[in-house]
């Protein structure tokens, strides 16, 4: 359509020509004393516009003639430009395939071709960006090849090209650089203070949060990292499971390094309360309030919610079932005074609903012999004795009956209860 259009305008044009043209009779007289030179007008016009177009061509040869050397720069620069290009992303393949000598090695090319002078295209804020970056990768690299010093030389060449040029969001990627390689150093206290060093803003995101995590833990700091675990579990950095996995793995490291009921207590409030149910943490809680000197009531508060849940669950795990069995017996026969009535009528309620149940046996059997129910409690062990699977619980019951006999003073049957127990 377009060359329609042109052969249309250029026809147009050709006849308007040759219609002015034809006709026109007028003439151009040139005095040259003493001379006359009488020209047809077409000619002047003619030769007008070919001393145009003559002119017009001179000076666009004059000017490619004085642009060649800008152009030979402009080409010397792109082809490095090209050349840099290619470098960078040579240096970040090697660096995801592992090859962290290539990848310095390329890095360190970019430094040495990428100066000033032979990147007469490019402003000094995009230099700058660029050695910042080729600085970061070396940095990476030898921080790889475990070189502190050249990663700590080229990181910082990289902070002050930063800091120059204003580059905010490659400070920020260095920054988190440097936690990372604290953590990696195992340098707790470095590691805290780049944390410290961390705009709000960037330790909010996954990243930072992930690295404060693994810093706190580095630290020992089980309750930052308990915080920090929770955010990340929280914004689905985790899966379900996973999550639990961690958020029960820090709190049982805490728990077990406390020293005092009262840092106990406190650790205890500061938990969530779908954390104060799980079976793991609440007897862990309980066992270690009891070797603290604590208060057994309180543990024994601890641990209802888990007996409920116990109770309510068809599928509970055989084996934190025989723990909290466990601890509740240790609980009871340590305690200053005897069992409350609450538990016991807890206790055969749920005896009720599984009366051949053999850990509910044994725990109400332990119960009715500290409250003096002899009769009662030798019934329920026996029964329990036959399944019971765990031979600490199977030892426990055959020592409650050889204790019982002794009052009965049956030295046969004590005897012989005290047998089984040292062999179970």
């Amino acid at each position: 359509m377009r060359a329609a259009l042109w052969f249309l305008a250029l026809f147009g044009g050709a006849v308007a020509i040759a219609l002015f043209a034809g006709n026109n009779e007028g003439t151009v007289t040139f005095f040259w004393p003493p001379y006359r030179l009488d020209v047809s007008m077409n000619l002047v016009l003619f030769a007008l516009l070919g001393i145009f177009l003559l002119l017009h061509l001179a000076l666009r040869a004059l000017s490619l003639l004085l642009s060649l050397p800008s152009q030979a720069r402009s080409w010397r620069a792109r082809r490095l430009e090209r050349a840099l290009n290619r470098g960078m992303l040579e240096a970040l393949a090697h660096m995801r395939a592992g090859r962290f000598g290539r990848a310095r090695k390329s890095a360190e090319d970019v430094l040495a071709w990428g100066t000033d002078s032979t990147l007469a295209g490019s402003s000094k804020a995009e230099v700058g960006f660029l050695h910042a970056m080729a600085h970061l990768l070396v940095a990476e690299s030898a921080h790889a090849l475990q070189d502190q010093a050249l990663r700590d030389q080229h990181a910082s060449q990289a902070s002050e090209l930063v800091t120059q040029y204003a580059m905010g969001e490659l400070n920020e990627g260095l920054q988190l650089c440097a936690l990372r390689w604290a953590i990696d150093d195992r340098d707790s206290n470095l590691a805290q203070q780049r944390i410290s060093e961390l705009p709000s803003g960037v330790a909010r995101r996954t990243l930072a949060l992930r690295l404060r995590y693994k810093a706190a833990r580095l630290s020992g700091q089980k309750q930052q990292a308990l915080e920090v675990a929770r955010l990340l579990a929280k914004h689905w950095n985790f899966s379900d499971e996973a999550g639990r996995g961690i958020l029960r793995g820090i709190a049982l490291e805490w728990i077990q390094s406390v020293d005092e009921s009262d840092q106990l207590k406190q650790l205890w409030d500061s938990l969530e309360p779908i954390e104060r149910t799980s079976p793991d943490i609440a007897l862990a809680a309980a066992q270690r309030l009891t070797q603290l000197g604590g208060d057994h009531q309180l543990a024994l508060k601890w641990l209802l919610p888990v007996w409920e849940k116990q109770g309510k669950s068809e599928g509970a795990s055989v084996e934190w079932r025989e723990r909290l069995v466990q601890v509740l017996e240790g609980l009871f026969s340590s305690a200053p005074e005897t069992p409350e009535a609450d538990w016991l009528r807890r206790i055969e309620a749920q005896q009720q609903h599984a009366p051949a149940d053999p850990l509910i046996q044994f725990l109400a059997g332990m119960v009715c012999m500290r409250l003096k129910l002899w009769g009662k409690a030798q019934g329920l062990l026996s029964q329990s004795l036959g399944q019971l699977k765990s031979p600490e619980l199977r030892r426990k019951a055959w020592r409650a009956l050889a204790e019982m006999a002794e009052q009965r003073s049956d030295a046969e049957a004590a005897a012989d209860a005290w047998r089984k127990a040292a062999q179970a």
